[in-house]
C-alpha cells in the first residue's frame, strides 16, 4: 500500500506550528510584562535622569556636601532678582551675568552660565516666594557662583518715582527700607540655606536719577543706607560678597544708562561684569590658561 506524503508529513508541520505558537507566546508573555515594569518602573527620558542624577550632589549640599559640583574647578553661574539680573536695557542681551562669565573665560576659567532668573518688576517680597519654587531652588543647588540682584524696585518702584505730582524727599524713599533690608536678609538667607557652598554676590544699587536735580541727594541717600544695611547682612555670613555699583555711576550716568534712565546699557553693564569678575573666589586657573 502506498503512503500519502502528505499524511506522513503532517506531525511534523503540526509540530512546527506547535512551536511557533509557543515562542509567540511566550514574545507576548514576555512584551506585556515588560509593558507592565515600564509603567510601574518607569524609566523615564534619558535627559530628565540625568538631571536627577547631577541633582544629587546639590542635595549632599545641604548637609556641607557639594563637592563634586564645587571641587571640578569649573564655574558654573546663576543669577536670580529683578530686571538688572535680566539685563534689561543691554541692547546685546548678555547683561552683567554673561559679561561676568567671559571676562572670567578670557581669565582661563572654565565658564558655565547654568540659568538666568531674572524677572522684569521683580521686588523683595515676591522673590521670597519665588525663592520657594522647585526649578528655582534646583539651578541655584547646581551653581557655585550665585548672582543676586534686587532692591530697586522697592526703594524706586521700578523707576515710577519721577512720574509723581511731588517729588520724593530722602524720608519717603527711605520709608521702605526697614521692611525691605530685612526681606533682604531673609532672601540671603534663603539661598544660603538653598545651596550653602556656593559663593554669593549681591549686586549693590546705584542712584539712576543722580543727575536728577530733586533726585539726587534724597536718591544718593537711600541708595547708601541700602547698600550700608546689605553690607552689614553680607559681612555676617560666609562666602557672601557686596559688589558695589555706586561709585560706577555717580559720574557717569549719561555714558552708562540705556535710554530708560533706570537700567544700564551694554557699556554699564560690562564695567558691573568688571567688579563681579573680581569678586568671585573660585579656584585659579589652571597653568598654561589662557590669560
Amino acid at each position: 500500500m502506498k503512503k500519502n506524503k502528505n499524511l506522513d508529513s503532517a506531525p511534523w508541520i503540526w509540530r512546527s506550528v506547535s512551536t511557533i505558537s509557543i515562542v509567540a507566546t511566550l514574545l507576548l508573555i514576555f512584551g506585556f510584562a515588560y509593558a507592565i515594569k515600564d509603567v510601574i518602573f518607569p524609566q523615564g527620558d534619558s535627559t530628565l535622569n540625568e538631571g536627577q542624577k547631577a541633582a544629587a550632589p546639590a542635595k549632599d549640599a545641604q548637609n556641607g556636601g557639594n563637592k563634586a559640583i564645587v571641587e571640578d574647578g569649573k564655574i558654573r553661574m546663576a543669577v536670580i532678582g529683578d530686571s538688572l539680573a535680566r539685563g534689561t536695557g543691554d541692547d546685546e542681551g548678555l547683561g552683567f551675568v554673561r559679561r561676568a562669565a567671559n571676562l572670567l573665560k578670557d581669565e582661563g576659567h572654565d565658564v558655565q552660565v547654568l540659568n538666568n532668573l531674572g524677572v522684569n518688576g521683580l521686588r523683595t517680597d515676591a522673590l521670597l516666594k519665588k525663592l520657594d519654587e522647585q526649578g528655582v531652588q534646583y539651578v541655584l543647588q547646581q551653581s557655585n557662583f550665585i548672582l543676586l540682584s534686587i532692591g530697586a524696585n522697592d526703594l524706586f518702584q521700578g523707576g515710577q518715582v519721577l512720574q509723581g505730582e511731588d517729588p520724593p524727599t530722602a524720608e519717603k524713599l527711605a520709608a521702605a527700607l526697614p521692611e525691605t533690608s530685612k526681606r533682604l536678609q531673609e532672601i540671603l538667607k534663603k539661598v544660603k540655606e538653598i545651596n550653602p557652598n556656593a559663593q554669593i554676590a549681591y549686586i549693590g544699587l546705584y542712584n539712576p536719577f543722580g543727575n536728577v536735580k530733586e533726585l539726587e541727594k534724597p536718591g544718593n541717600a537711600v541708595v547708601a543706607a541700602w547698600n550700608d544695611a546689605a553690607l552689614s547682612i553680607l559681612n555676617n555670613e560666609n562666602n557672601m560678597t557686596l559688589v558695589p555699583t555706586f561709585d560706577l555711576f555717580e559720574n557717569h550716568l549719561d555714558e552708562y544708562l540705556s535710554s530708560d534712565h533706570f537700567h544700564p546699557n551694554g557699556q554699564g553693564y560690562q564695567q558691573m561684569a568688571v567688579r563681579i569678575a573680581q569678586e568671585y573666589k573660585g579656584n585659579k586657573p589652571a597653568e598654561g590658561s589662557a590669560k
